[in-house]
């Protein structure tokens, strides 16, 4: 080729590159974005040097990472590999362009991008992207040549393009971080603003967390607030979450960490830094990858929560994010502070008219003039009166026919407290407990009165029968307790009978005076210590008593309290006899059984006649428990059930399973010992062998038991228990007893 044709080819070629290069200008000019003008950069680079696909990394930083902006092809998604890796990190490290003509033979070939993508790379053409001043900011790469192989004029024409696009790149991306800032100036201002006139703490935080989410362009962000009470710090809300609360110590994770410190902490990597508290991503399903975290500080500089934004939208959140957020936080903090006192006040508002809405008694309260001002809902209710009716109206026209105290006391000054007095209005009249009292402002100034109702009609009457049932004071506390305890229940409860032996021969001595004269004396004494104990008493049976513990009042002790109250009543009847003695009249003698089981407890008989008492099985054994006692020669017994419940430890000794009259199912027996003042050293020796006795007796070894039995008698020759195992060991010596033996006897008498 001669030398014009060759000069007039490479003016052809400069023309056209001439020409390309303006072209890559304009069509750069006219994109509207950073992100459009790399998509139109790509496009045309592809399409000149014949490539299939073309990507621009760009460095980050912060993470050493490279990240494309743009891609071509069905793949959209950031892709992210280290800066120095692969054969666009050695570009960018080396910020040298080269040609790679088989990938998969190149050393420097990353192949995960191929994985990641499902893309199979063939040849690349890689050269560096710098700025007009010429700092290196990432790598633009061709992909697969479609006539196979790049050349040395592929890479001099890719190098021109990209070097051409490089200054319009750089205004626009200067230019989009302005605009970027001015609108998160706008929503700053338009945020602060809002915090001075919003006091609604919920629509205050809708406002401000998108916000910081838009602003530090990141997935979400999360306010914490510290709840002092719980230190627990806790979402209000948080975007993408909806109003699901999630709480946590105020020291644990990355959170925790910034409130106790009071330190900002950014962290890019989450998972691999120890401070990072995995559980709430559990909680909630989210993965964390980049997290920034400022304390919100209150105008005395006290940490009152923490900001928390996450994933950072292309790369992980920067200085400027953090001054950013640490510069909005100081101004969030006084509207969350205001809004919150609003939220607590409102609270404490609806918490106050829950309670009086809520409230048994009436309560009205009155102006200095005596107007009525509010009647929450039982005063409406106690008078069937509507709201409409009692308002705005004196309280003199509303209740004129009540007592006149309740009249005259509300015209004083201070309060006061008046007892089942009459209050009247709407024809309804009530026996109430009224309590007034003064209201007073901030300033001691007088502003009205409340007035107290407690209606205690129903209590009256209630009152009144029940006390013929208890002790008035077990009554009062039956009605403080709870309402409705006069119907029928199944429970829990001890029940004790107690029988004094051979009275019908007393009676026959004494005569009827007599007779009535001293049951009057030992009744009082004995039901005295029942009550001692909060035990009601059932009823009289002739010489009988019958108590239960636990009705209509359950305590945890119910069958200990049954227990002392038998061992106190043997106690006094010594004091009674010797009383006897002193005056020349007869001394006696009584047993006491005691069983703890469900009974049926209420009110039980006619209209026109009821009792207040306890029946059922339990009540039935505890009556065959005290009649045992006579053939026992037991003062106290108490059965196995009893036994197992009590709390506290006792002098007892087991003295039999039976069966008793009407029953399949045996019983222990237990002998309660108690009451025995200045035990001797023979009556312990006469429980050691009396107790080794049994064991053997159980066993069915009633030659063994026969000589410790003997033993026990020994020691104690009024023992009849001793007696009476004696002549049951004779008898199953001379017969034993057929099939298994379990050593249950049968109770033949009531």
């Amino acid at each position: 080729m001669n030398k014009a044709a060759s000069k007039h080819k490479r003016f052809k070629f400069t023309f056209a590159l001439t020409r390309l290069l303006l072209q890559v200008s304009n069509e750069l000019a006219r994109s509207k974005t950073v992100d459009d003008a790399l998509e139109r950069l790509v496009e045309i680079s592809t399409h000149q040097i014949g490539a299939e696909r073309g990507t621009i990394f760009i460095n980050d930083p912060k993470t050493n990472e490279l990240y494309s902006r743009v891609s071509q092809g069905q793949t959209h998604r950031e892709i992210r590999i280290m800066n120095n890796s692969g054969v666009a990190g050695w570009a960018f490290t080396n910020e040298e362009s080269l040609i790679v003509n088989e990938a998969y033979e190149d050393k420097r070939f990353n192949k995960v991008v191929d994985t990641l993508t499902g893309y199979i790379t063939d040849t690349l053409l890689t050269t560096p992207f710098r700025t007009a001043d010429g700092k290196c900011i990432g790598v633009a790469q061709l992909i697969n040549k479609k006539d196979k192989t790049f050349t040395e004029s592929d890479l001099e024409l890719f190098e021109a393009i990209i070097q051409q696009a490089s200054v319009a790149i750089q205004s626009k991306i200067i230019l989009e971080e302005r605009e970027k800032e001015r609108e998160q100036e706008m929503d700053f201002l338009a945020v602060v603003t809002h915090l001075s006139s919003e006091l609604d703490l919920s629509q205050l935080l809708d406002k401000i967390i998108p916000t910081i989410t838009r602003m530090l362009n990141s997935d979400r962000s999360t306010l914490f607030i510290n709840d002092k009470k719980t230190n627990e710090l806790f979402t209000m809300i948080g975007q993408g979450l909806g109003k699901v609360e999630l709480r946590f110590p105020n020291h644990l994770g990355i959170a925790g960490t910034v409130f106790t410190t009071g330190d900002t902490i950014n962290i890019p990597h989450a998972y691999a830094d120890l401070r990072f508290n995995p559980s709430v991503d559990k909680q909630t399903g989210y993965f964390t990858r980049s997290l920034l975290c400022v304390p919100v500080k209150n105008k005395k500089g006290s940490v009152i929560g923490v900001t928390q934004v996450l994933n950072k939208k292309g790369g992980v959140f920067t200085d400027e994010d953090e001054v950013r957020l640490a510069a909005f936080t100081s101004q969030i903090a006084i509207g969350i502070e205001n809004a919150k006192l609003f939220s607590d006040v409102e609270k404490i508002r609806r918490y106050n008219e829950s309670i009086l809405q809520s409230m048994s008694n009436g309560l009205i309260t009155l102006s200095p003039e005596s107007i009525i001002v509010t009647a929450n809902y039982a005063a409406q209710k106690m008078f069937d009166l509507s709201e409409n009716v009692l308002v705005e109206e004196e309280f003199k026209s509303i209740f004129e026919k009540s007592d006149q105290l309740l009249l005259e006391v509300l015209e004083n000054a201070g309060g006061s407290e008046l007892i089942d007095i009459k209050i009247s209005a709407n024809n309804i009249v009530l026996s109430s407990n009224i309590t007034i009292q003064l209201l007073l402002d901030e300033t001691g100034k007088d502003i009205g009165k409340t007035v107290l109702i407690e209606d205690i009609t129903g209590e009256k009457r209630v009152r009144s029968t029940l006390s013929r049932y208890m002790d008035p004071a077990l009554a009062n506390q039956v009605l403080s307790e709870k309402e409705g305890l006069l119907g029928g229940t199944s429970s829990m409860a001890t029940v004790l009978f107690s029988d004094i032996r051979s009275f019908t021969t007393i009676t026959e001595t004494i005569g009827a005076e007599g007779t009535v004269s001293f049951l009057n004396e030992y009744f009082t004494l004995m039901v005295d210590e029942i009550q001692n104990e909060g035990g009601m008493l059932d009823k009289f049976i002739g010489d009988a008593i019958m108590a239960v513990f636990g009705i209509p009042l359950m305590h945890e002790d119910d069958s200990d309290r049954a227990v002392r109250a038998g061992i106190n009543m043997m106690a006094k009847l010594d004091i009674f006899n010797e009383a006897q003695k002193a005056k020349g009249l007869v001394t006696i003698d009584h047993g006491i059984g005691i069983n703890t089981d469900t009974v049926i407890s209420g009110n039980i008989g006619s209209p026109k006649r009821m009792d207040y008492t306890v029946i059922g099985d339990g009540v039935n054994l505890a009556s065959r428990v005290e009649s045992a006692c006579k053939q026992y020669g037991a003062h106290i017994l108490i059965s196995g059930n009893t036994y197992a419940q009590l709390k506290g430890i006792y002098r007892t000794r087991l003295i039999d399973h039976v069966i008793v009259k009407g029953k399949t199912h045996p019983v222990a027996l237990y002998e309660l010992l108690d009451y025995v003042t200045n035990i001797s050293a023979a009556r312990i020796d006469n429980l050691g062998f009396f107790n080794d006795g049994m064991r053997f007796y159980m066993d069915g070894d009633f030659v063994g038991a026969t000589k410790q039995f003997k033993l026990a008698l020994a020691a104690h020759k009024e023992d009849v228990c001793s007696q009476l195992y004696l002549d049951r060991c004779a008898h199953f010596i001379e017969t034993p007893p057929q099939g298994i033996w379990d050593g249950v006897w049968t109770l033949m008498s009531k």
